[in-house]
């Protein structure tokens, strides 16, 4: 997602020249990522870069401008003569640096269903010591369930466009399963955001593990709610940015002969065609498709969201992204508008934050506000249709580490898995014990 000067979207600049859609790798070699302060004239000098062979970050350039400028166009940028700082002297060194594999070195391996994998060994923490593969993630899954499978079921909600399935696990405790209100999460929708499938399994094997070890808070939260959990909603996307191009943020649907992929998170069946906050054109990295739900995914995710409403209703709905430490209320379609129960979301937001903030000696600070006016407008999206068509009591969106491009952005290294889930841990913690 995009989010003032905090959040980077990889978008090509309007007029840039864009680095064609390929299945030769894309390293990103010498690409050197600046933040530009811009003064209040942003749309001015946004103008000039327009001419570079460039990678803009964030939308919102009312103060800086954060893009990565490729190696060949450096001297050209050089002569513009604005102010600006180092954010990352090489992209790529940072992508190889960021540990688990290199581009283009994820297996191949196709799986059509879980069925056809056999549970290995439970899994322990050396899991989130690095970033893995789509492959691995279904192992992880099915490893993971058979370890508790009393209280627990493997889910799948629908296929990508590509074919590959969109699976999950569902966790319940006493009553059994479908008898509680849902705990509906959502990771890597934006296929380069890595981090949000590492920490929405951090959460499950945390809540697998305390429920197993007869944790009471643990039990609590499982007794009181069934968790229905999807590490990757965009395998089609993520499994792209491992082999190719790190830094794809939309689906891979074909669209047009040059331009492939939509921003699933605009293509939400709700207020879909609200002016601004998504673009129309097929080629821009938040193209909202040609009608509402219209990609295979979204399809998948609203009919799985409208089954749980149907049931036992939604009472927390978190869609996981990267980064800018924020969490984010609807609503983004109406900059006028705020939820009915804003005041207890909020409540619980800085509760959140909070407990995030005391959880390391980091003191990572999250910052809540709702999605517009007080971050950037966005329609189509998530939250904004748990909240209003799902009837969610509680539906955010949570930006994870780091706080902005300079501290790598969506390159995030990989020993920072483990305190992004832990911070995130003692969050949710709080969040499921007061909600």
């Amino acid at each position: 997602m995009k989010v003032l000067a905090l959040f980077s979207l990889i978008a090509p600049l309007a007029s840039a020249v864009v680095i064609p859609d390929t299945d030769k790798v894309i390293t990103y070699d010498g690409y050197r990522v600046v933040r530009i302060a811009t003064h209040g004239r942003g749309q001015a000098i946004e103008k000039r870069l327009k001419t570079l062979n460039a990678v803009q970050y964030n939308f919102d350039t009312q103060e800086r401008i954060e893009i990565a400028i490729a190696p060949e166009d450096l001297r050209k940028f050089e002569k513009m003569k604005l102010e600006y700082e180092v954010l990352d002297e090489d992209l790529g060194a940072s992508i190889v640096a960021e540990g688990g594999f290199s581009p283009g070195s994820a297996g191949r391996k196709t799986i059509s269903s879980l069925n056809e994998l056999t549970p290995a060994a439970f899994p322990d923490l050396t899991w989130f010591n690095a970033y893995q593969t789509f492959e691995k993630h279904q192992q992880w899954l099915v490893d993971i369930q058979s370890g508790f499978p009393e209280n627990s079921e493997l889910i799948e909600v629908g296929r990508s466009y590509e074919g590959r399935p969109i699976n999950g696990i569902h966790l319940w405790g006493k009553g059994g399963k479908d008898s509680k209100p849902a705990v509906l999460w959502h990771g890597t929708v934006h296929a380069r955001e890595w981090i949000s499938a590492m920490v929405v399994e951090y959460l499950t094997y945390n809540l697998i593990t305390g429920y197993s070890l007869n944790d009471t808070q643990v039990h609590s939260i499982l007794d009181n709610y069934d968790f229905y959990i999807l590490p990757v909603v965009n395998p089609d996307g993520f499994v792209y940015t491992q082999k190719t191009n790190r830094l794809w943020r939309k689906s891979r649907q074909v669209r047009s002969s040059s331009c492939i992929g939509t921003d699933i998170n605009r293509n939400w069946p709700f207020k879909w065609d609200t002016p601004g906050g998504s673009s129309k054109n097929a080629c821009d990295e938040t193209y909202r498709g040609e009608a509402a739900g219209d990609t295979p995914e979204n399809t998948a995710l609203t009919k799985h969201a409208e089954t749980l409403v149907a049931n036992k209703g939604i009472k927390l709905y978190i869609d996981w992204h990267s980064f800018s430490q924020l969490i984010l209320l609807p609503y983004g379609y109406d900059c006028n508008r705020q939820v009915d129960n804003y005041e207890r979301q909020m409540s619980l937001a800085n509760g959140v934050a909070s407990a995030i903030a005391g959880a390391s000696s980091a003191k990572t600070r999250f910052k809540p506000g709702a999605t517009c006016p007080s971050l950037y407008k966005a329609v189509g999206g998530s939250t904004d249709w748990m909240q209003d068509v799902g009837k969610a009591e509680i539906s955010w969106c949570i930006e994870l580490r780091p706080s902005g491009g300079g501290g790598n952005g969506f390159i995030l290294p990989a020993n920072q898995i483990k305190p992004s889930g832990e911070e995130m841990w003692q969050g949710m913690l709080h969040l499921l014990t007061t909600m």
